[in-house]
């Protein structure tokens, strides 16, 4: 088929790889630039890779608006909750197209309840299909392929052929494509999302009560992890989460229930709960301290809200940030990907010293606190560690490190539930 791919999310650009991959020809009228910080999938190596082979392949395309062929069979829109102006303006220019209708549209975008109706008021004799958007950063390609069923969002029985050819060579049995209304799957994209938010702040409301007992929250991780009914995924205690499309799924679907007339306890406590996880390893620092933070060094391993990203919206670094500007801390931040992003949105500032390195951040600070899981802070140099610092407090934001071996090595830990 020809596909044309439209948006710079990482959705759109993992599945312009996967699809072409297949043989698919496909298409992505923008300009494609492996330089341009603000795509984020750029930071996605795997993403990256399999662009640039499919498109030295010839199956992959880029190409401006206007040089986009007619004959294209399939439409893929994928934006932000924040781009639903531009996917407008898209539609708008197709309409002036000499298009043979109808045309099989499917929109990926993270536009909420409705927005594919949104979309489909712009080109209404068109096949408007919705696909969620579950890509996962910093394991993109797998998090789409590998998934046992795939939601697909389609109000038209007789176009269910066509969307069962396009995802064929990724999902080869019929029961691996779950159709349902538009409107359904759209609202299973926000409850999945709901549910993924409820199992992190279920489990750091548990850490809290287990440091009160005294127990060891990685060990009830695990033996929670064991039993098949509930599985690993999203039960690891830390500093909160964030990103931009996940932590609007979750406010969206407590709006949407509240527009309903309802009030649901559970997704305002979920919400609440991780805001206030944000703010956890603040409250240790300063009670460690005493509250005397004026004038303390602050070195903080990670910015980004997961490893293998660059994004921070809604990361716990803002909220760390702040509180500890608010005590007259200096902070040295290190993060491998995202200290662009940091002084784009803090600008120069003398509190904020930006490390090239995780070692240059440690440098005569009062304590290191580790935000983000990057795998290059998991198995540190400890005696460096130790003879840069000025004083040896490791706060670690997602139990990555052994409680044991780290004050083996002189240090003063504290983690979450531990």
């Amino acid at each position: 088929m020809k596909i044309a791919i439209f948006g710079h999310t990482l959705y759109a650009m993992s599945m312009a790889g996967i699809l072409s991959e297949c043989g698919h020809e496909v298409i992505c009228p923008q300009y494609f630039n492996t330089h341009q910080d603000s795509q984020c999938f750029l930071y996605d190596e795997a993403v990256v890779r399999l662009l640039e082979t499919q498109q030295q392949k010839g199956f992959l395309q880029f190409c401006s608006l206007a040089e986009l062929p007619i004959d294209i069979q399939v439409y893929l829109f994928s934006f932000g909750h924040s781009e639903e102006q531009q996917a407008i303006d898209i539609l708008l220019e197709l309409q002036k197209r000499p298009i043979i209708h109808p045309k099989l549209m499917l929109n990926a975008s993270t536009l909420g309840l409705h927005g594919t109706d949104k979309l489909r008021q712009y080109l209404a004799q068109d096949d408007w299909v919705y696909v969620p958007d579950t890509v996962q950063e910093g394991n993109a390609i797998a998090s789409l392929t590998n998934i046992s069923q795939q939601v697909i969002g389609c109000d038209n029985p007789k176009v269910q052929p066509v969307i069962c050819e396009l995802f064929r060579p990724i999902f080869p049995r019929k029961e691996q494509l779950l159709f349902m209304p538009v409107l359904d799957a759209e609202f299973t994209k926000f409850s999945i999302s709901g549910m993924l938010a409820t199992r992190i702040s279920y489990m750091n409301d548990m850490a809290v009560v287990a440091e009160k007992l005294g127990i060891d929250i990685e060990n009830v991780r695990q033996g929670m992890s064991a039993d098949n009914r509930i599985g690993r995924a999203y039960l690891n205690p830390g500093a909160g989460f964030g990103g931009e499309n996940f932590s609007h799924d979750v406010l969206s679907l407590a709006q949407t229930v509240m527009d309903t007339g309802l009030k649901s306890q559970l997704l305002t406590q979920v919400w609440d709960i991780n805001e206030q996880q944000k703010e956890l390893l603040f409250r240790k620092l300063w009670n460690y301290f005493q509250g005397d933070l004026s004038g303390k060094v602050v070195a903080i391993w990670g910015a980004s809200f997961k490893e293998n990203t660059s994004r921070i919206e809604q990361s716990p670094i803002h909220a760390m940030l702040q509180a500890l500007w608010a005590q007259g801390v200096q902070v040295r931040l290190h993060d491998p990907q995202a200290l662009k992003e940091i002084q784009l949105q803090y600008g120069e500032r003398a509190d904020l010293v930006l490390c090239s390195t995780q070692y240059e951040a440690v440098q005569g600070a009062h304590a290191l606190c580790v935000l983000t899981a990057w795998k290059q802070y998991m198995s540190p140099d400890y005696q460096r560690l130790f003879n840069l610092m000025s004083h040896p407090l490791l706060l670690d934001g997602r139990n990555i490190y052994s409680p044991e071996f780290i004050q083996s090595q002189g240090f003063a830990y504290m983690g979450v539930g531990r």
